[in-house]
């Protein structure tokens, strides 16, 4: 073993994620009724309370109240002793028109820059590497199958003393070339009935969530578990703690394998260079690695508020590139639109597609059709070292 690493994930009833699933859940609708819609929704949960508010521009009208409610039935708050009660928890909006200096640097034909240009200034990153299916570390993905999991088992009633709120932590043993060895310790905590025992959760969870998720290749009889550790997780959701969109960002990305950037994503429409720009950078990352341009890929990317194009992008394969940086960076800029415009115009953004990614991550989602996703330039990549007759990995 040469290094510890560790990633979290948090289910869907964690209070930061209804956040975020209502704030896209809120743009969806603005985005199905308006494709043209600029959006900035924010939302805050406590006890029983909802409060949105943010800037939008649309000519969409939509019963935020309803969006509301509607996103926590689904998660399954449904229950007054839950704390939030989708039925009769208050919901407070303040939502107001976009700023006009903002608008036009994203509006085609006005500011200083007649483009499109990014909705920000800030900086996103985005990656893929060989270590799993997904193109995506593997504490991660791990971290996330365990919600997705456990939430499936609460809905399904497998499990009947789980409530909504939970989280999962694992560790994963790598040797000096950063590949995986095997699963050091999971951490689960997860919000119950009163009254089960903890004896029975820890036993469940051990015995049938854990290896359901986690291939046995990867567990050895050092693997150490925490279950619940506090031993009683009853009080949980947004009456436990005060909820906030966009306070997950390292969950929603790569689990802090590499850094994250400067925003949350949740609640954003594609001008919004901090959501759309990580998009398109993870989809540049997952070509490269998939054409085996790179084994390990992370990029870059920089923008001004009001200007199209980045004013910087930067690569780094740690190593496992027969390619120069300043090549890769040549096949990017050849191959790859990074304005606001070809970016939506490549991966679609105007969709309603944002609330199935607001829990169990935006990248490596194999049970969704995300366009970030697609490996449809592996060839173009491919065809362009042969043309420049590049010395890579690609075949």
């Amino acid at each position: 073993m040469s290094f510890l690493f560790t990633s979290e994930s948090v289910s869907e009833g964690h209070p930061d994620k209804i956040c975020d699933q209502l704030s896209d859940a809120i743009l969806d609708a603005m985005l199905t009724a308006d494709p043209n819609s600029y959006c900035a929704a924010e939302c805050f949960t406590t006890t029983n309370l909802v409060l949105v508010g943010g800037e939008i521009k649309s000519n969409a009208k939509i019963d935020v109240e309803s969006i509301v409610r509607e996103t926590i039935r689904k998660i399954g708050y449904t229950n007054e002793e839950y704390g939030i009660n989708a039925d009769t928890c208050e919901v407070i909006i303040r939502l107001h028109e976009q700023s006009a200096d903002i608008a036009q640097g994203v509006n085609e034909g006005e500011g200083l820059h007649k483009e499109i240009g990014a909705g920000d200034q800030g900086l996103m990153f985005g990656y893929a590497c060989k270590q799993t299916d997904e193109y995506m570390p593997l504490p991660i993905i791990l971290s996330h199958k365990l919600m997705e999991t456990l939430a499936k088992w609460r809905k399904s009633g497998k499990l009947k003393y789980l409530r909504p709120d939970s989280k999962a932590q694992v560790t994963v043993a790598y040797d000096d070339n950063r590949q995986p060895l095997y699963v050091d310790t999971v951490v689960l905590s997860t919000q119950h009935d009163p009254d089960v025992s903890h004896e029975q959760i820890e036993h469940d969870i051990k015995t049938q969530l854990i290896p359901s998720v986690i291939p046995a290749s990867l567990i050895t009889n050092d693997t150490k578990y925490f279950i619940n550790p506090t031993g009683r997780f009853v009080i949980g959701g947004p009456h436990g703690d005060a909820g906030l969109t966009g306070r997950k960002i390292v969950v929603d990305t790569y689990g802090g394998w590499i850094p994250h950037g400067g925003g949350a994503f949740s609640g954003k429409d594609y001008t919004k260079v901090d959501r759309s720009a990580a998009y398109m950078a993870r989809y540049v990352a997952k070509n490269l690695v998939a054409a085996n341009v790179a084994d390990e890929l992370e990029i870059q990317v920089a923008y001004a508020i009001g200007v199209s194009q980045p004013v910087s992008v930067h690569v780094n394969t740690f190593g496992t590139s027969k390619l120069f940086n300043t090549e890769i960076l040549d096949l990017i800029k050849s191959t790859f639109d990074l304005s606001p415009a070809g970016i939506n115009q490549h991966l679609h953004l105007k969709q309603a597609i944002y609330s199935q990614t607001a829990a169990y991550g935006h990248f490596g989602r194999t049970d969704l059709n995300l366009p970030w996703e697609n490996c449809d330039k592996v060839d173009d990549i491919k065809h362009y070292i042969k043309e420049h007759h590049l010395a890579s990995q690609a075949s």
